[in-house]
């Protein structure tokens, strides 16, 4: 089984029993010779936005001008129900809204607003920079203990681990559903139910999941989570965020930015603050219309697709990828730094090896896209809606060639050599 698994016909095999492989077509991949393994930091573009885009720039702006705000003050939070749908919320939880470090600031200060007399905030010293940044810069301006959790930066958050860190002084314990290095997937329903049993709030970072694993924010009883919607969301470069509020506490907290876009009545224009009820108090000023538009389409494709099926081949994909890569790179250095369990992982692999920057940059060379994190790991993202396992099989197998050459010639790489290989392998021709 092993050899038929290395063969590209089995990669083939897998394409053509692929339910989700039409859903390739309905992106904007203009370069046909391109392997995108980046996915979880920038999304494809659909077609459907782009001809969204269209309607908004020529129809919405174009003629109809500032009378396109009767339907536009209303689409963050038609987005947010979408965006709930395939995040497990009820509509009216969700808004889609500034950017993930905004929501993030504004989330954990309204938490920590509400657990008056508590003094710790959680987080790992593994998690994204922003996350760590927001929280050391809340517990500076309000004298609190942030309290870092030493986490294995390739197995993410144990439950155990955060079991010991609480305790009746923590306010907030905020961590990422899934860890940007590895790809490690933590357990939300038991974490967030450690975090309520101390009386804490808990505040998920959906970033790296949303899209790509199923998220259940009601059924986990999560109180508070933001995600971006450029990566598995397709929603484009700089597009806006979201943030969940549960209803429980839609109501009680107050969020810290008080901007014309969350009053009760924004066209009032009264001399007080009136925060708006529901969700729409979590806006500040005047949100990305094309931006929004652009995460609403981007998430209709994803829950057309369905996110079960999407969850399946993702699962799929990362397997095989993990199952070429011990046998090709494995001997020749690089060691995985994702979970194996499939239900322990995201959406992306993640391969440690000390020439790692580089490796990236000769994997681009070759026309293969895949990004370099510190201190010395390359991510394979592989979303499920346009990637094939046959790119998996080039990615590996390239991936493996260029490292077989440095080892026997570390000085002296052949000019165009890997370029060569990685070409071959696209026109289905075993290279070495």
């Amino acid at each position: 089984m092993a050899e038929v698994l290395l063969d590209r016909g089995y990669a083939g095999k897998l394409d053509a029993a692929d339910s989700l492989a039409g859903y390739r077509e309905r992106f904007l991949l203009t370069d046909p010779a391109l392997i995108y393994l980046n996915g979880n930091s920038l999304g494809a573009l659909p077609l459907a936005t782009v001809a969204r885009m269209e309607t908004v720039f020529r129809e919405e702006w174009g003629t109809a001008l500032a009378r396109s705000w009767d339907h536009w003050v209303d689409l963050p939070a038609r987005a947010g129900d979408l965006v709930g749908e395939l995040a497990g919320a009820a509509p009216g939880q969700v808004i889609v809204t500034d950017n993930t470090t905004v929501n993030l600031y504004k989330l954990a200060a309204a938490a920590l607003d509400a657990r008056p007399g508590r003094h710790v905030i959680i987080t790992d010293d593994d998690n994204f920079p922003s996350d760590r940044y927001v929280m050391a810069g809340l517990a500076a301006q309000r004298g609190a203990e942030l309290r870092l959790l030493a986490t294995d930066i390739n197995q993410g958050v144990h439950p155990d681990l955060v079991r010991a860190a609480v305790n009746e002084d923590t306010a907030l314990v905020s961590l990422s559903h899934v860890a940007y290095r590895s790809g490690a997937l933590a357990d939300m329903a038991a974490i967030t139910a450690i975090a309520h049993q101390a009386g804490a709030l808990m505040l998920w970072d959906l970033c790296h999941s949303v899209g790509v694993v199923p998220v259940d924010l009601d059924g986990c009883d999560v109180d508070l989570a933001v995600g971006c919607t450029y990566k598995y969301l397709n929603a484009g470069p700089g597009a806006p965020a979201f943030a969940y509020v549960c209803a429980r506490l839609r109501e009680v907290l107050r969020q810290p930015i008080w901007g014309w876009f969350s009053q009760r009545d924004l066209f009032a224009m009264g001399p007080r603050y009136d925060p708006a009820a529901g969700i729409a108090k979590f806006m500040t000023g005047t949100p990305s219309i094309l931006g929004t538009a652009a995460v609403e389409e981007g998430v209709k494709l994803l829950l057309e697709a369905g996110i079960g099926p999407m969850r399946a081949k993702s699962s799929q994909l990362t397997g095989y990828l993990v199952e070429l890569a011990d046998a090709w790179l494995a001997p020749l250095g690089c060691e995985l730094a994702t979970p194996r369990d499939p239900g322990r992982r995201g959406g992306h692999v993640t391969y440690c090896h000390p020439e790692a920057e580089q490796l990236v940059s000769q994997l681009a060379d070759a026309n293969i896209v895949t990004d370099y994190r510190t201190p010395d790991r390359v991510r394979f993202g592989l979303p499920p809606l346009t990637t094939r396992f046959t790119d998996v099989w080039t990615a590996i197998g390239t991936t493996r060639d260029i490292l077989a050459q440095h080892l026997a010639a570390p000085d002296a790489r052949e000019p165009g050599g890997i370029e060569r290989a990685a070409a071959a392998r696209n026109a289905g021709v075993e290279h070495g």
